[in-house]
């Protein structure tokens, strides 16, 4: 038996279910990039949302690349499971994500969607490679932006996905839209804005005007440490269940939201889920992505060349710890000034050491280019220019580059956006850097 509506009434007490009528719930959210981050995210602020406070925000959750997850969910009515790995395991099924797509083989549905009077907002977690940037502008030399300009109506990136739904929008006379960026970009709201009204531009017929008069990018910070499914979490959730759900996940406890109050029109009450609407995400996102994402991908490049596999492996590393405790300490807290950087640091540092997590090194790992431009760059030209200590931060570069040649994909640094490598001191320190 497979976990679907009709299964659901039948699952033991202990594990959650949803506590709306997820069979009736109609949808007012897309979300692009179907991955395991969303379903332990996005869509469980706002299964409790709708829980809490009522209101129509199922989700129409876009598969941007592989069908299968889509598949799977449209089995299984659109219902998984979140494994959450605290003191002990606990289950919930969640039924937010009502309707599930696969953009490839229906990308006029996806825009359709998104163009729907009833969608209200759309949301992202398409990674940082997923915006076609190069720096801060939209790479109009991006095979996928390179296919949207010479094919607008069947787009393959997710801001292609935007401009086309958003024009459609348009002209069926369509209301305001908050757009959402869930992805650990620098001022992601701003970025993403911008690489929709630069692809806008190229539509002609006013359409930056209109995207820029009734569409809001608001910036966003999302916290989760979300590991991969495996094999055995899949086994320990269908154990609870009894029944088989092809599309579980795996998440700690802690999950932070925090979103600019720019919103253009209606959304669900995330707040009563604990998200939080502040006025400035600023500091939030420094935080996190200085500090928290930072510190994953020294985990993942010096701990995988250590010979660990998972997070809290090498984070249990002295050698690692201490390369952290004084990397956060002397280079990343100075170039972080007026914030706490040491005791979210202590908070992070205990959660990394979670013994049920079964984070791998490998899956953090992935996208180093983008994610090191975004975690470290800023901070090792601030502390350049302020003469402040850059060593171990040039350490987590250099050992990415290594990682990348044992890969069989050596980098040719000079054809790379990151501006570390225009500057010859740190580009220096970087290919001098010991193991």
């Amino acid at each position: 038996m497979k976990l679907d509506l009709d299964t659901l009434a039948a699952l033991p007490p202990p594990v959650e279910r949803p506590r709306f009528d997820a069979a009736a719930l109609r949808c007012g959210i897309v979300h692009l990039g179907l991955g395991a981050f969303h379903r332990a995210h996005q869509a469980v602020f706002t299964d409790e949302a709708i829980a809490g406070a009522g209101g129509d925000w199922g989700i129409v959750s876009v598969s941007m690349r592989r069908p299968a997850v889509a598949e799977a969910l449209a089995r299984q009515d659109g219902l998984y499971t979140v494994e959450t790995l605290d003191c002990e395991p606990s289950y919930r099924v969640i039924g937010s994500i009502r309707r599930t797509l696969w953009l490839p083989g229906a990308s006029q549905a996806v825009l359709q969607a998104i163009a729907a009077p009833n969608i209200h907002v759309v949301t992202l977690t398409v990674t940082e490679t997923g915006y076609c940037l190069v720096r801060d502008a939209l790479d109009t030399a991006h095979p996928d932006i390179v296919h949207d300009l010479e094919h607008p109506r069947s787009p393959r990136s997710a801001i292609g996905v935007l401009v086309a739904a958003l024009a459609l929008r348009r002209a069926a006379g369509g209301g305001p839209m908050t757009v959402i960026s869930c992805d650990n970009l620098a001022e992601n709201g701003a970025r993403l804005s911008g690489a929709v009204l630069s692809l806008a531009s190229r539509w002609g017929n006013r359409l930056p005007d209109w995207i820029a008069a009734h569409v809001t990018f608001p910036e966003s910070v999302v916290d989760c440490i979300v590991p991969a499914a495996t094999e055995e979490s899949g086994a320990r959730a269908n154990r609870a269940l009894g029944v088989q759900d092809d599309a579980s996940v795996q998440r700690e406890s802690f999950a932070q939201w925090v979103m600019e109050d720019r919103f253009a029109g209606p959304y669900p009450a995330w707040v009563t889920a604990g998200a939080q609407i502040v006025p400035s995400c600023a500091e939030y996102r420094r935080l996190k992505l200085h500090v928290l994402n930072a510190a994953h991908s020294a985990l993942a490049y010096l701990g995988m060349a250590r010979g660990h596999e998972r997070v809290r492996e090498a984070a249990a590393d002295p050698a690692i710890a201490e390369f952290l405790e004084r990397m956060i300490g002397t280079e990343i807290a100075p170039a972080l000034t007026a914030l706490d950087v040491q005791g979210y640091w202590k908070k992070t540092a205990r959660r990394f050491g979670n013994p049920m997590l079964d984070h791998r090194l490998a899956q953090i790992a992935q996208d180093g280019a983008a994610k090191l431009s975004q975690r470290y760059s800023p901070l090792m030209l601030a502390n350049l220019r302020s003469g402040l200590p850059y060593a171990r931060m040039a350490e987590v570069y250099a050992a990415w580059l290594r990682f990348m040649e044992a890969s069989g994909a050596p980098v040719d640094v000079c054809g790379l956006a990151d501006p570390v490598w225009r500057e010859p001191a740190l580009r220096t320190a970087i290919l001098k850097a010991e193991p």
